[in-house]
C-alpha cells in the first residue's frame, strides 16, 4: 500500500456524522422507568407542559407578589421598593469583640446583622463545661447570659436593623434574651424584625447539635411560632 494511502489515526475513528449515517439519527438513551418524587414523597412529573396548568388555581397556588402563598415574593414590588438586606455572618470570641465587629460592618454600609454563635452556645453549654474546652469563641461568639447579649448589641438600635441568628436547640432562650435587650433599649417588640433558625430537625438529621429528642424539640419550635404570631 502506498504511504499516502495508509489510514491515519484520525481516519480510523468514526465521526459523529458517520455513526449517525450508519445507525440512523443520534438519540438519547431511553429514560429509566422510575417514579420521581420530592424528598417529602410528593410525585414529580418527568416534564411539565401547559396541560398541567389546567388544574392551577391562580389565587390558591400562585397569587400576586406580596400575597399568600408568597410563591412570587413577600413584597408586592419586590426589590423595586426596597433593596435586599446587606448582612455578613459574623461572630467570634467575646461579646465585646463581636460588638465591635458589628459596628464596623454597619458603618461600612451593612443594613442588618447575622449572628454566628460558638459551639458551646449552640449546644446550650456554659463556657466552663468540660465539653466546651477549646471551643469557646472559636467558631462564633460566646453568649451565656443576658449580660452577654446586652454587650453584644450595646450601642446598636435593634429597632432600626434586622437581625438573623443562626441558633436552633437553645433558640427559645437566645430569642428571649434578644427580646429583653430590645425591651431595655425601649424598642417595641412589634417593630423588631429578623430571623432565628429554630430548625431542630436539621440539627437532628444532619448537624447533630440537638439537646432534646425531636418531639419535645418540635414543641419548643411551635411554641416560638405561636409566641411570635
Amino acid at each position: 500500500m502506498p504511504a499516502s494511502a495508509k489510514p491515519t489515526a484520525r481516519s480510523r475513528r468514526s465521526s459523529p456524522e458517520s455513526r449517525a449515517s450508519a445507525d440512523g439519527p443520534a438519540s438519547a438513551s431511553p429514560p429509566v422507568a422510575r417514579t420521581l418524587t420530592t424528598i417529602s414523597g410528593r410525585p414529580v412529573e418527568q416534564l411539565y407542559t401547559p396541560d398541567h396548568l389546567a388544574a392551577l388555581d391562580y389565587a390558591r397556588d400562585l397569587a400576586d407578589p406580596g400575597q399568600f402563598p408568597y410563591t412570587r415574593g413577600i413584597h408586592p414590588t419586590g426589590y423595586h421598593g426596597k433593596l435586599w438586606t446587606m448582612r455578613q455572618f459574623a461572630g467570634y470570641g467575646t461579646p465585646e469583640q463581636t460588638n465591635s465587629r458589628y459596628k464596623a460592618l454597619l458603618n461600612a454600609g451593612g443594613t442588618g446583622l447575622s449572628v454566628a454563635f460558638d459551639l458551646p452556645t449552640l449546644m446550650g453549654r456554659d463556657p466552663d463545661h468540660e465539653l466546651s474546652r477549646g471551643e469557646v469563641g472559636k467558631c462564633g461568639v460566646n453568649v451565656t447570659s443576658l449580660a452577654d447579649m446586652e454587650i453584644l448589641f450595646d450601642g446598636i438600635d435593634l429597632g432600626a436593623i434586622t437581625t438573623s441568628m443562626t441558633i436552633n436547640s437553645p433558640a427559645p432562650v437566645i430569642f428571649a434574651m434578644y427580646l429583653v435587650v430590645a425591651e431595655k433599649q425601649g424598642v417595641d417588640w412589634s417593630t423588631l424584625s429578623g430571623t432565628i433558625q429554630n430548625d431542630i430537625l436539621k440539627e437532628f438529621i444532619a448537624q447533630k447539635e440537638f439537646i432534646y429528642p425531636p418531639r419535645p424539640s418540635m414543641r419548643l419550635i411551635t411554641d416560638v411560632f405561636a409566641f411570635c404570631a
